[in-house]
């Protein structure tokens, strides 16, 4: 048994992670503002986890030693984390150096969940690891992008400087149920909308792609990468490699839900990109991980778990 802080643990991702960490038999803390997360996505293990509503932008309480730490506290959703964007860069950056502090404190083994946007709007495609991106600095996705490239030089700096053992991950599209319905993302937008027989909002023209990665598949390889040897430390894409244009999801949503409205299209977000799709050889090589679950499997139980929230 392990002593386990998850960092963002009442939200979508890591909620789904402190099951999977408790399942396993290991004592968990959970750590979460609460500022996108959610005491609806725990009250299943209450008695079973300590909870502690903190932001890790301010220092952390003394909470004890820890085995491992996993770092998922950051907004997510262009809605979330642009609704105060200075907040969003310090809970990346201040967010990572109080809990690499603690790594160091503890001799932790610490994980970073960081993203796609790292790549920004690639001009290569799909995304390999060793692409170093097209990001705007300036624009209004800023500061997710570049605050969690930060967080990466700063997760290799500690490891560098003070031979801590860092895991890193760059995340793709993922869904699943305890997704926000109101989180502005295209699935739960999708879902959502259909649901309530409004028309399916597509920006720009639809064509634009994104490969969408079922919850317990992208869980499951966080687990294999926490287990690594120490000198794997990433970054490691984990994704699903299928590629879909929205019009192809939007189709795929309207079928599953029936609904027969439609479509409305909007002017396309500035710096959305265009492509989205991972390379994932260095999770196949190294933790032997693909995803498992189909697009329209994980759209289904998507679907039943909004249908009762919506």
């Amino acid at each position: 048994m392990k002593r386990i802080l998850v960092t963002g643990g009442a939200g979508f991702l890591g909620s789904h992670l402190v099951d999977r960490l408790v399942e396993q038999g290991h004592e968990v803390v959970c750590l979460d503002n609460l500022q996108t997360g959610s005491l609806e996505n725990i009250k299943h293990l209450q008695g079973k986890i300590t909870f502690l509503q903190h932001d890790i932008t301010e220092a952390i309480p003394d909470l004890g030693g820890f085995d491992e730490i996993y770092n998922l506290a950051c907004p997510a959703s262009p809605v979330h984390y642009q609704a105060n964007p200075i907040h969003t860069f310090k809970t990346s950056v201040l967010g990572a150096l109080n809990l690499l502090e603690l790594a160091c404190k503890s001799k932790a083994k610490i994980f970073q969940a960081s993203t796609s946007e790292v790549y920004g709007d690639p001009l290569v495609h799909p995304q390999p690891e060793n692409y170093w991106g097209h990001v705007n600095p300036n624009g209004i996705r800023s500061c997710y992008d570049e605050g969690k490239r930060g967080a990466e030089t700063l997760f290799f700096d500690y490891a560098r400087l003070y031979d801590i053992e860092i895991k890193i991950v760059r995340i793709f599209n993922t869904y699943g149920p305890r997704m926000d319905p109101r989180d502005g993302r295209v699935v739960s937008n999708f879902i959502v909308q259909s649901l309530e027989n409004k028309p399916l909002t597509v920006y720009g023209d639809g064509t634009q792609t994104r490969s969408f990665c079922y919850v317990d598949d992208l869980i499951e390889g966080f687990l294999r990468l926490m287990a690594t040897p120490k000198e794997i430390q990433g970054p490691i894409n984990l994704g699903n490699p299928n590629e879909f244009t929205m019009l192809e999801l939007a189709e795929k949503v309207l079928n599953l839900t029936g609904n027969k409205t439609p479509l409305k299209f909007e002017p396309l977000p500035q710096d959305d990109p265009k492509q989205r799709q991972p390379v994932i050889d260095e999770a196949k090589k190294i933790l032997e991980w693909e995803p498992k679950v189909m697009l329209e499997e994980g759209l289904k139980n998507t679907i039943a778990y909004f249908s009762v929230k919506v």
